[in-house]
């Protein structure tokens, strides 16, 4: 027997080792994953209280005409009558800006759509949660603000019908290469705010206008087996992230398929140089990513950019093709950060970088601080891969990043560039990591 067959039969031994090891389901700081993140039961319709059929209250089955206020009606009846759930039946529906209440729910049936209307002026500035900061804004198509139990259920779809928007924000950019995201008014396609108890099953998130789903100061989200997609051709859907968790604790994404034209999972909670002093922001704890697959995006999971302390973070048994990155580290150069306990593990597919870590400069402000704010990331593992890239280990810093305790373990990667410089990270360890057929030592 070759030494070659040997090598690969240690390695996919040791693969299986190591898959096996991984699954112990604690996070990465050794804390014991709760129950909770364990049980992945579907919410059955007949759950939810009392169904509120919208056309039974009025509500046309008309696709081009813009019903806001008659599908609020419904809402606010729900709620008036003790709660229930709203139920989208076949056919498509458009609206506004639509507010759910405590006690009610979103039901959107199969061959359901609740499209969202094109026209920013049915989406009325308020106070709200943007790109790391509190400031008016516009709200999503559905909003939840303070709705404990919340949940958005059925295989029928949300239609943020974005193309306007997109189209606008390519025009302001062509006009002005250094715009920012917010100079063009766009919607998000959900936003979930200070709610616990939240589950999102099965609905397909289509073609946001920004943002694609939100979280912003949540307890225990499960977001389970939603097909999201927003294209990145031949019109590019600008900024239509698929998942942002910002200030949130206890989230779980499973069985997910993600492809937007931005960053499928991001991880958000503050920007600026005072932000950890802000008590509108916060740090992400506690998340689960797993069983998911990734399609076009900028990254699977990314840190940033508007982040300040995330810990506890699991990605685990996932598929990624056409991913740009499959962790991306955005080191923002004005706002104090803390990435630490982090784990990727049980990954297979193709990407340009397995690994990118660098400075993120887009639209960065010290605002007046003489100093640049110090940013750490840490205990960082990447575990149990099987890769094809373009780039190892796309990593650069500058001296305000300070890297430290990196691990890659069990890693088979083919790339067309498989260097890498430890020098970067204080404690880079490499067990079992093959490159382009070597092992790194």
């Amino acid at each position: 027997m070759s030494y070659k067959i040997l090598f690969l039969l240690a390695f996919i031994f040791t693969t299986t080792t190591h898959a096996q090891q991984s699954q112990k389901n604690v996070f990465p700081d050794g804390t014991p994953m709760p129950d909770w993140f364990l049980d992945h039961k579907k919410i059955a319709l007949s759950d939810l209280g009392k169904p509120y059929v919208i056309t039974d209250f009025g509500v046309k089955p008309d696709s081009t005409l813009v019903q806001t206020k008659a599908l609020q009606k419904v809402i606010d009846e729900a709620a008036r009558q003790g709660g229930g759930v709203v139920v989208i039946p076949k056919g498509t529906f458009m609206s506004g800006a639509l507010f759910f209440k405590p006690k009610t729910h979103l039901y959107v049936a199969e061959g359901g759509k609740l499209k969202g209307s094109d026209s920013i002026s049915d989406y009325p500035l308020m106070p709200s949660r943007m790109e790391g900061q509190s400031l008016d804004y516009f709200p999503a198509l559905v909003n939840a603000y303070g709705v404990d139990g919340f949940t958005i259920s059925g295989k029928g779809t949300l239609d943020g019908n974005g193309l306007k928007y997109w189209e606008a924000f390519w025009q302001r950019r062509k006009e002005n290469p250094q715009c920012t995201n917010l100079e063009v008014s766009r919607p998000r396609l959900v936003f979930v705010w200070n709610c616990h108890d939240v589950q999102v099953q099965d609905v397909k998130l289509h073609n946001a206008g920004f943002w694609t789903s939100h979280y912003y100061q949540c307890t225990n989200v499960k977001l389970l087996d939603l097909h999201i997609f927003s294209p990145h051709a031949p019109v590019k859907a600008p900024s239509t992230d698929a998942i942002d968790i910002d200030a949130c604790t206890n989230v779980l994404v499973k069985g997910c398929y993600m492809s937007v034209n931005d960053d499928a999972i991001a991880l958000k909670g503050g920007k600026g140089p005072w932000a950890d002093t802000d008590p509108a922001n916060g740090g992400n704890a506690n998340i689960l990513i797993e069983d998911c697959e990734f399609g076009f995006c900028h990254a699977a999971l990314t840190c940033g950019s508007e982040a300040i302390h995330n810990r506890n973070v699991v990605m685990r048994n996932c598929h990624v093709n056409e991913a740009m990155r499959v962790l991306w580290l955005k080191m923002r150069p004005d706002t104090p950060q803390k990435y630490e306990y982090i784990t990727v593990e049980n990954i297979t597919g193709q990407a340009h970088s397995l690994i990118y870590v660098k400075p993120w400069t887009q639209f960065f402000d010290l605002k007046g601080r003489p100093e640049v704010p110090l940013s750490y990331s840490e205990y960082i593992t990447l575990r149990n891969i099987d890769m094809q890239c373009a780039i190892f280990f796309d990593i650069a810093t500058t001296e305000h990043d300070k890297l430290a305790r990196f691990t890659f373990e069990n890693v088979k990667v083919e790339a067309k560039n498989g260097t890498y410089n430890p020098q970067l990270i204080d404690g880079l360890t490499f067990r079992n990591t093959v490159v382009n057929g070597q092992k790194i030592p």
